[in-house]
């Protein structure tokens, strides 16, 4: 058997595809009324659920809602009576769609060029991981056939989703889970691209672009949490595997070539299980109880857990010895592809997980645990024994577990949805969902669109990031702020006023992108200023009301202050601007003060220059500008010289 680290990508036939899921800037959730994007720690109650698959239109159930329900979860939902309604229980059947939502929705598919539907129809999708409490998300194709242009060429969108987001997750152990329910119905886009990325750094770059399109709206939330993007992964010889919810785009990279490499390590596993003469036919397995065995052991864990009164289950796999060690990720070997789907099915999550004899643990006395294993499973030479610990009804799980997972080896890579982690290794989420968990949706009626709805929305489309950019850097707006300023909220604010006033693009740009986060770093609440404040800014600014030194102290005070106008801020400060004399007077009275006080003046001009502009500039600041004070008083010295 081959290490994978030594294949090109390009050789495996890599192939990704996205989904991205990007809450919507709405005030409502999505099927309820109850307001978007207020989340809270804190809790009113509590509702448990115990899930249930039910059958497809076709009286066919889908493979994932059978395997969570193997899993047999006590969910708790964590409920604050200011974020969720009866809605989200499914006690009270949903109101109809949040308008605002699907017109933001049908605003990003027309920006990638999809084609909008006539009529919308909801279908439910779902979900037994006890995530959403109904068990399915409510779902809808808004837009299709769409594409993004990605550096040379084309990126097909196969369609643009509107629908609801799920809990957020607290915590998850064994068979109780705990939710949050404030994020849940929260109106989210999906996007989903074909499978046409073949390297994992582009992977990255189509996200982003995707992202980029999506916040030129201003109408998509921002923060931890707002946008989750699932990776598809295959290889040539391999399947469809999706990386789910990988929160960071940094991840992606790795992530895929990690996703590669594994899917190339278990198709080698494949071969080798062939080589062996293994088949789903021949594979031979053997059960065992090992708690009498392990109850006097040195090895701590297996004897602690035979204290407390857990079951200790081994299964013996013929022919596999070997295959458990070799690596399929960075330090988890083929063995850990076994222990996930022990850790989410049958809820086994206190290490060690598993253990096995490919790389059996060594401890005092091993060797006599070691020999009753050969002993009570008759091994052969080629034969392994994997090795558990919980209650009866888990361990029996667990050991099913492997030995389908085994079955599923012999076939090659089996589609799964895995956690992504930081480092880029992945771990088993759940079996990769098929369509048998979709189904029409009887509570809401379909919604037509209408053509003059969807001419409206086209008449009002922002211009996609990259034309921005390039009118942007016609315009001379710094290099470095090109790409920040096209997806700005202030874009738009941006366009319209180097298109009415007289100052430099350059200035707005900066004034905008990085003099405003400067004072927003600075704890200034910049964020709180009303747009048509701003405009009444620059404005002000183009006219010669104040001068660009006082800029800061003017964003400063309408930003503690929204509802007091420009001008009213412009008084409070005193900068009304000042004349060429009485910029002369003020240099004259510096000049005359410190004589009559009796004060030495510098005998360098190059310093007394410097003392009248240190002075000056503290009454003259944003009402004249510093540039022409300078030159007064240069003038003015040359006249006494």
């Amino acid at each position: 058997m081959t290490q994978t680290h030594s294949y090109d990508l390009q050789d495996l036939g890599l192939k990704v595809g996205i989904e991205i899921h990007q809450q919507l800037r709405t005030a409502r959730k999505l099927f309820c009324r109850c307001p978007a994007g207020r989340y809270t720690a804190d809790s009113d109650g509590t509702v448990l659920r115990h899930m249930r698959p039910t059958l497809s239109e076709l009286g066919e159930y889908d493979g994932t809602a059978l395997m969570e329900f193997k899993t047999k979860k006590n969910v708790t939902y964590l409920l604050h009576r200011d974020s969720v309604c009866t809605y989200e229980m499914d006690d009270t059947p949903p109101f109809l769609v949040n308008q605002e939502a699907l017109d933001i929705a049908m605003e990003i598919a027309l920006l990638l060029g999809c084609t909008i539907i006539d009529e919308m129809h909801v279908a439910r999708k779902q979900y037994l991981d006890g995530s959403i409490p109904t068990g399915f998300q409510r779902t809808a194709i808004v837009g299709v056939d769409g594409s993004l242009t990605y550096k040379d060429r084309t990126i097909n969108i196969r369609q643009v989703n509107l629908e609801e987001d799920a809990c957020r997750e607290v915590s998850d152990n064994g068979h109780a889970i705990v939710f949050r329910t404030d994020r849940l119905g929260t109106p989210l886009v999906e996007i989903i691209t074909d499978a046409q990325i073949h390297t994992p750094e582009d992977a990255a770059g189509v996200i982003e672009e995707l992202g980029r399109i999506m916040r030129v709206t201003g109408k998509v939330r921002r923060g931890i949490g707002s946008v989750r993007q699932d990776v598809n992964v295959s290889i040539t010889g391999g399947t469809r595997v999706e990386i789910k919810g990988v929160p960071q785009i940094p991840w992606v990279p790795a992530l895929v070539r990690m996703e590669a490499f594994r899917q190339k390590a278990l198709l080698d596993v494949r071969d080798e299980l062939r080589q062996r003469g293994i088949s789903s036919g021949t594979l031979r397995h053997e059960v065992h109880k090992l708690t009498d065995l392990y109850r006097e052991s040195g090895y701590r864990p297996l004897r602690q857990a035979a204290g407390n009164g857990e079951i200790i289950r081994g299964i013996k796999i013929s022919g596999i010895r070997g295959l458990l060690a070799f690596p399929v990720q960075p330090g988890r070997p083929f063995a850990d592809e076994l222990a996930g789907r022990i850790r989410v099915i049958a809820c086994l999550d206190m290490p060690p997980i598993l253990i096995h004899t490919d790389d059996y643990p060594r401890y005092e006395g091993y060797e006599r645990d070691l020999a009753g294993l050969r002993e009570l499973f008759r091994l052969g030479v080629m034969d392994a024994v994997l090795i558990c610990h919980g209650s009866d009804a888990d361990t029996n799980t667990a050991v099913d577990e492997i030995r389908l997972r085994i079955l599923e080896a012999i076939d090659g890579v089996p589609n799964e949805t895995r956690q992504a982690f930081p480092d880029g290794t992945t771990d088993f989420e759940r079996i990769l969902p098929g369509p048998n968990r979709m189904y029409p949706d009887t509570d809401h009626p379909p919604v037509r669109i209408d053509r003059d709805r969807v001419e409206t929305i086209s008449r009002r489309l922002a211009r996609r990031p990259q034309e921005r950019e390039k009118s942007y850097r016609q315009a001379g707006v710094p290099e470095h702020l090109l790409g920040e300023l096209s997806i700005s909220p202030h874009a738009h604010l941006f366009e319209r006023i180097t298109g009415d006033s007289r100052l430099d693009p350059k200035t707005v740009a900066v004034v905008l992108m990085e003099k405003m986060k400067a004072l927003r770093r600075a704890g200034i609440p910049v964020e709180a200023i009303p747009a048509d404040r701003l405009q009444e800014f620059f404005e002000l600014w183009s006219a010669g009301s104040f001068y660009a030194e006082a800029s800061s102290s003017i964003l400063s005070a309408m930003a503690w202050n929204p509802e007091i106008s420009v001008r009213q801020i412009l008084a409070y400060l005193n900068l009304v601007p000042l004349t060429e004399e009485e910029i002369r007077q003020i240099i004259k009275k510096i000049i005359d003060g410190h004589r009559q006080g009796g004060d030495h003046l510098p005998s360098s001009p190059e310093a007394l220059h410097r003392m009248i502009m240190g002075q000056a500039m503290v009454q003259v600041r944003g009402r004249h500008p510093g540039r022409s004070v300078a030159t007064y008083a240069t003038a003015y010295l040359e006249e006494r010289s």
